[in-house]
């Protein structure tokens, strides 16, 4: 659609890196509001965000750069360039998760109660980066020419594949993470125990990732089987372990 918003001499603002800020920062903002609310500190969240920030978009980027290894050989100053996307969420969650747990030990939070109270935000910062990635042309769908909603990409600096009417796969996984976003305020006002939010993300997100899956068009994620993609993969994985932490982590409230 428009990679880029706008030039102003030697500086160019890109749409995907302008709406990642704006999902980070409106994410953060939430979590320091809930976190008021909870008695927790809010510097310390803000602080835990910016750990989150930087590790995430470090795992999410070596991510993709291991599933692409073979480009990155040839062209490695290409590695610097998020701001053409290139970026894989579950990279990202691998790599936050120990930073959450590292941080909150360290300043005395609690784990679980910390990682509800940015369950909620994740959905929607990851709502409005799909929609940088539509603007950037990442992610894209596979072709779909008899669709009534199909996106055909114009822009010769767009990502995906040009002139093509395409499955938009960014806004099918925006619009599930906004829904997420809006299940897990509902469930906030009813949590039986820490760490149900969190869980429930990631059981919500599995789901939605592992449907978006069938419709993309981009190869560039990885495979593990023809019919299988490596973010499939790990949806599943995904999947099986929030279920199992519902159940254990239910079962420790339960007896405490």
């Amino acid at each position: 659609m428009h990679p880029i918003l706008f030039r102003f001499g030697p500086l160019t603002i890109h749409t995907y890196g302008l709406l990642v800020a704006a999902g980070f920062l409106l994410g953060l903002g939430l979590a320091v509001r809930q976190a008021r609310k909870e008695g927790i500190p809010a510097d310390k969240i803000i602080d835990l965000g910016f750990y989150i920030l930087l590790s995430a978009i470090m795992g999410s980027r070596l991510f993709f750069i291991f599933l692409n290894y073979s480009y990155y050989i040839k062209n490695p100053l290409d590695i610097f360039k998020i701001w053409e996307g290139g970026l894989v969420f579950y990279g990202g969650v691998l790599f936050a998760i120990p930073s959450v747990i590292w941080y909150a030990k360290k300043n005395g939070l609690g784990i679980w109660m910390t990682a509800d109270v940015f369950a909620p935000s994740i959905a929607i910062g990851h709502a409005l980066g799909r929609l940088g990635c539509f603007f950037a042309g990442c992610c894209y769908g596979k072709p779909a020419e008899s669709l009534p909603w199909a996106v055909t990409f114009t822009n010769p600096q767009s990502l995906a594949q040009i002139g093509i009417p395409l499955h938009p796969t960014q806004l099918y996984e925006s619009a599930g993470e906004f829904i997420n976003f809006l299940i897990l305020i509902a469930l906030r006002r009813n949590k039986s125990f820490n760490g149900q939010l969190f869980m429930t993300y990631l059981l919500l997100y599995s789901v939605l990732r592992f449907i978006v899956e069938f419709f993309r068009g981009d190869v560039s994620r990885g495979f593990i089987t023809p019919q299988l993609s490596v973010s499939q993969g790990i949806s599943i994985l995904m999947f099986l372990v929030a279920a199992a932490g519902l159940i254990i982590l239910r079962q420790r409230n339960s007896r405490a």
